[in-house]
Formats: C-alpha cells, sequence, structure tokens
C-alpha cells in the first residue's frame, strides 16, 4: 500500500458554525439524529435490577437503627498517615480557612463558625466536592490552624450526615472522602482533644465499614476496596486490622476485571487508569507504614497501569483524552510516574485500545477499539477511530474534552466531540437518557462496533491502517482511516475512505450521504486560512507552525467548545466536508508538515 498522494484544491469555505454555549457550564446542544441506534432489550434487566437493588438499600440503610451496625470495635487512635501522592494547591486551603469554599467553579461562603453543611450547594458538581472532602488535602497545608478547622469541618459533616443518605454516603463520594480522612486523621488527631480524637478514629471506621458493603456493583470497586484498605492502614489496632484483611481479601478479584493485562482500565479512560494508580500506591505506602508487606496482584496492577500510564502520557506532559478521561494535569501525571523512570521516552504501541505512533516531532494517538459496554459504558464515548497529535510539546489536535464531570454536556461524547468521521445526522452510539440515564449514570448504548486493525513498521515510517463498520447499519458504508507517518520528515500523511460494505449495495438505497471530518483544535491554538483556501496555518502555544492541507471539497474553521475540569471554555476546529455516495467509494486526503519546508503556500 503506498502513502496517499497530492492533494486537490477545495472549492469553497464550509457552512455556518454551529451552536457555541455562551455561558459557563451551560449544555451544548449538538444537533445529532441516533438513526438506528437502541437500547435494545438487554438493557431492561439492568434497570429493573438498579430500582429493586437501590430502592432495597435506601429502606435498609435508611432505617433509624442502621448506624449502630457501623460502629465496630472502637479504636484508640491512628497507626499510620497514608501519602496521597496527588499534587495539591494550598491557596484552596487558605479560601478555606478564610471562610470560602470554590470547588468545581463554584462559591460557597461558610465562615466560622458557620459550615456548608446545612446549606445549599450552588451545583451538583460542587456539592460531590464538597462531600467529597475534596478541599481536605490543601487545608492540611495550613499547619496547625488548617487540621484544627479540618477538625471542626468533620465534626460538623458527621453531626449533619451521621446518618446514611444516597447522596453523602454514595459509594464514589464515600470512597473519595474515605481516602482523604485517611491521608489526613493522624495529623488532625494530633491537634484535636481526646474526645475528638477517639471520634474522628470512629467517623473514619463507620466510613470504612461502609465501603465493604453493597451497593456499588462491580464498576468502582476495585476504587472502594482500596479506599477502605487505607483506612484499615489507617487506623491502630484490631479495628485497622479488621477493616483492611476483608478490604486486601476482595481486591484481587476486583483488579483483575478493572485492570486488563496491558493496563488498560475497564472503562478505557486513560484518567481513571491514572486515579487507581495513584490510590494503589497510596495503599503501597500505607501498607508499608505498617510493616505490612503488598499483595502481589497490588504490586501487578500497579506494574500494569504504570506501563499504560507511559503510552497515555503524552509530550506535553498530559494525558490522551479518549473515551471519557480529561487530560489531567502534568503535575498529576508526574506524580503517578515518580515511582517509574519519568525521563524514558515512551515508545509507540498499543494499550487500553489506543493506538500511539510516533516521530521525532509528531505524537499521534488513535482510538483503535470499541467503547465500553455494560456498566463500564457511563463515561465511554461513541467517537470511534478518534485522532490526537501533538507537534512537539504542542498539542493540536485532540477532542472537546468530555468527561463525567461535564454531565450535563451529553452531546459531547458522540463523534462531533472529537477528531474523527460522521455521516449524516446519525451516530455509532448515544448515552441513555431519561429517567434511564439517571438511574444506569448515562451509560452508552448502541450496537456493538468491530475494528479492522492493521499497523506496519518500516524503515522511517510507520503504517497505521483502522477501520470500523459504525456506519453499516444506516448507509452501507465502512470507514478507514489510513495514517502514513514519514518519521525523517515530521509529516503525517492520511486518508479516510468511505466504501460500500460486502454485501451492502443491495440492500442500501444509493443515496448521497453528507460527511464532515472535524479536527477539535486545543484551546490557544491558532489558526489561519491561506489564500490557497485548501491550506490552513496552525500555531500551538510554541509559536512553531504547522501546515494542515486537505483535498476535500469544503475546508472551513469553525468554533467549538472544549470542556476543562468541568468548564466549558472555546475553541476551534477544521471541518472538511463533503458528500459520499453509498454505493461507491469515496477518499478524503489531508496532511499535517512543519511550516517553513518547500512548498508552503503563499
Amino acid at each position: 500500500m503506498s502513502p496517499p498522494g497530492p492533494f486537490a484544491r477545495p472549492e469553497a469555505d464550509g457552512p455556518a458554525p454551529g451552536e457555541i454555549p455562551g455561558l459557563r457550564g451551560a449544555p451544548m446542544r449538538t444537533p445529532v439524529r441516533t438513526t438506528g441506534v437502541s437500547s435494545g432489550p438487554g438493557l431492561w434487566p439492568a434497570v429493573i435490577g438498579r430500582l429493586l437493588t437501590r430502592q432495597l438499600w435506601i429502606e435498609l440503610y435508611g432505617l433509624p437503627g442502621y448506624s449502630l451496625t457501623l460502629k465496630g470495635r472502637p479504636a484508640q487512635g491512628f497507626a499510620a498517615t497514608p501519602r496521597d501522592f496527588r499534587p495539591v494547591d494550598p491557596a484552596q486551603g487558605k479560601i478555606v480557612l478564610g471562610g470560602k469554599f470554590t470547588l468545581a467553579g463554584s462559591s460557597l461562603e461558610a465562615a466560622a463558625p458557620d459550615d456548608p453543611w446545612n446549606r445549599p450547594s450552588p451545583t451538583r458538581a460542587f456539592a460531590v466536592e464538597l462531600h467529597s472532602f475534596a478541599w481536605l488535602p490543601s487545608l492540611m497545608l495550613q499547619g496547625e490552624r488548617g487540621a484544627r478547622e479540618a477538625v471542626r469541618l468533620t465534626l460538623a459533616w458527621a453531626d449533619a450526615f451521621a446518618r446514611w443518605s444516597p447522596f453523602a454516603w454514595g459509594p464514589e463520594i464515600l470512597a473519595r472522602r474515605t481516602c482523604h480522612l485517611a491521608c489526613a486523621a493522624r495529623r488532625m488527631g494530633q491537634v484535636a482533644t481526646e474526645a475528638e480524637r477517639l471520634r474522628l478514629a470512629d467517623i473514619l471506621g463507620r466510613q470504612g465499614r461502609q465501603l465493604l458493603r453493597p451497593p456499588g456493583g462491580l464498576v468502582g470497586k476495585a476504587e472502594r476496596l482500596t479506599a477502605a484498605a487505607i483506612a484499615g492502614c489507617a487506623l491502630a489496632g484490631a479495628p485497622g486490622v479488621s477493616l483492611r484483611r476483608p478490604a486486601l481479601r476482595g481486591l484481587p478479584g476486583a483488579l483483575d476485571r478493572t485492570v486488563a493485562p496491558d493496563g488498560g482500565h475497564a472503562s478505557r479512560s486513560p484518567e481513571a487508569g491514572l486515579e487507581l494508580l495513584l490510590d494503589l500506591l497510596t495503599l503501597d505506602d500505607a501498607l508499608s507504614q505498617v510493616s505490612e508487606a503488598t499483595p502481589d496482584v497490588v504490586r501487578s496492577a500497579i506494574r500494569r497501569l504504570t506501563h499504560a500510564l507511559r503510552l497515555q502520557n503524552l509530550p506535553d506532559g498530559r494525558l490522551i483524552t479518549m473515551q471519557g478521561g480529561g487530560p489531567s494535569t502534568a503535575a498529576r501525571v508526574a506524580a503517578g510516574r515518580a515511582h517509574d523512570d519519568v525521563h524514558a521516552e515512551a515508545p509507540g504501541g498499543t494499550v487500553g485500545g489506543v493506538a500511539r505512533i510516533r516521530s521525532p516531532l509528531l505524537t499521534i494517538a488513535a482510538d483503535i477499539a470499541s467503547p465500553a459496554r455494560g456498566a463500564w459504558s457511563a463515561a465511554a464515548c461513541a467517537q470511534p477511530m478518534a485522532l490526537e497529535i501533538v507537534c512537539g510539546k504542542d498539542r493540536i489536535v485532540t477532542g472537546c474534552g468530555w468527561t463525567p464531570r461535564a454531565a450535563d454536556r451529553q452531546g459531547l461524547r458522540l463523534a462531533p466531540g472529537h477528531s474523527t468521521l460522521t455521516l449524516g445526522d446519525g451516530s455509532t452510539g448515544e448515552p441513555l437518557g431519561g429517567w434511564r440515564g439517571e438511574l444506569l449514570d448515562h451509560r452508552l448504548v448502541g450496537r456493538p462496533l468491530h475494528f479492522a486493525v492493521d499497523q506496519r513498521d518500516g524503515e522511517g515510517a510507520v503504517w497505521l491502517e483502522v477501520e470500523h463498520d459504525g456506519w453499516v447499519h444506516d448507509y452501507g458504508l465502512l470507514h478507514q482511516r489510513r495514517l502514513y507517518l514519514d518519521q525523517r520528515l515530521d509529516e503525517l500523511r492520511a486518508e479516510e475512505r468511505l466504501h460500500p460494505a460486502p454485501g451492502q449495495k443491495e440492500v442500501i438505497r444509493a443515496i448521497a450521504a453528507p460527511y464532515a471530518v472535524r479536527f477539535q483544535l486545543e484551546p490557544g491554538v491558532q489558526a489561519s486560512l491561506a489564500r490557497d483556501r485548501r491550506s490552513i496555518l496552525l500555531r500551538g502555544h510554541s509559536g512553531r507552525g504547522w501546515w494542515f492541507r486537505t483535498d476535500g471539497p469544503d475546508v472551513a474553521i469553525e468554533p467549538s467548545v472544549h470542556i476543562d475540569d468541568g468548564l466549558t471554555r472555546r475553541s476551534l476546529q477544521i471541518v472538511v466536508r463533503g458528500s459520499a455516495r453509498t454505493d461507491s467509494e469515496t477518499k478524503i486526503r489531508w496532511k499535517l508538515s512543519p511550516a517553513g519546508a518547500g512548498g508552503d503556500p503563499s
């Protein structure tokens, strides 16, 4: 197979840009029709099962005497100070000391002696961070005064939420709160009175014991058991042992189901894998403090997750942003690799369903596998063959960055939200909506996708060819993306090929299906259309220029959005539009090369 050849001149600019949210946090209404996508009869057992079990636990845990079952043996103190390796910004702790909580882009005033627990939160995302105690690590950096305020706020929380409630005691929030409390409890106990110290130990023990109980299911079980084991290390004596032993017994099965042999997370979210790795590193540190060996299964999971992180860590220091995982921060990724050789150059390869190819200046990541299905798909995205490109250390081509923190912008989980091709106004899958979506965490539903992947390495070049059948049901067409990376010239040549699937010409009526190939640009990337109207000059944060060229019939630079930690930022996208016949082959070629080389457009 030969690489894509020279490009023809496009005829005109693209159509008018689509709708852009004007307010921070406003939902993006993506006009996508999901023809042929259905949840299927297999979804109803999950719906019925969740309805029954959820109501059962609400009724049981809501009983007046239920809190007595969490009491356990009284802990006399704390045995360890588990280390959370995540970087912490001390500025947030200073703000909390000043009586203001700023979380998830919203703020709430609650100066001492008041507290934030008996007042409404400005947003649900704020409430999640608040009850997860996301503010606690930063507050603990404020010395003795910060530790005393942490004790006051924790005891106030326990007064307000001593009884189980579906939100404050929900599995995900509970796991994060337990981890934060376990890492801070010993230092909090040093500034507390004897009665306060014993109560703090009791609060932590209750949190850990609840983590060992349903509900929660398989998804997130590894994270919950890890949090319970960390709490068991923090608590002294028999109460700690009685907590960490059952947690460690349950971890092998949970980790085997959550962490794939190549280190990919079962949800396929690189960010989820990083967060689990950081929790396991905390557990490893906590076990060493209580002179207990880390189980082999935990060490194995750490090795696999670290291997995956090497390939998912792009040259700008952040993560690949695919399948509901955000880029995280360079500091957070570095914390996950601190026990690894952080300076080791990640080779090409495939991990977690994402292929990575590279040249000295270009790094390309391509999604080459189906999204997670079932309960694991709550963060999955219907964006087959999504693409990210880093030029030097500038992330140029990326996605809109959707994560579950942007739960009100579900449309960004569809193909227009990443750098891939769409046909018509359909989709290869959709987030479950309505009351069923609320019940099942907006999991992704639709027909299974099948991929064919062929990668070949040659002297000075890499060829990656990926094909999927997501458009066959509606249009009878297969989408094939061919990438040819010239490692000597740092030039990427590509071809999007739509062609009838075998046996589909007689089944699908011959029509002209509109297509759009999108290249979402990182916020801050500058894009200028050249006078030849077929080339676009791109400049990242370093100022270095790159030429994007295409022979597509209609190319335009349009507004877009990017989600950064749940908040909306404005960005740009390159959109190549045209029309493909369902009874014949269509090719769209494009390439990316350094500016300044011979043949640059004027």
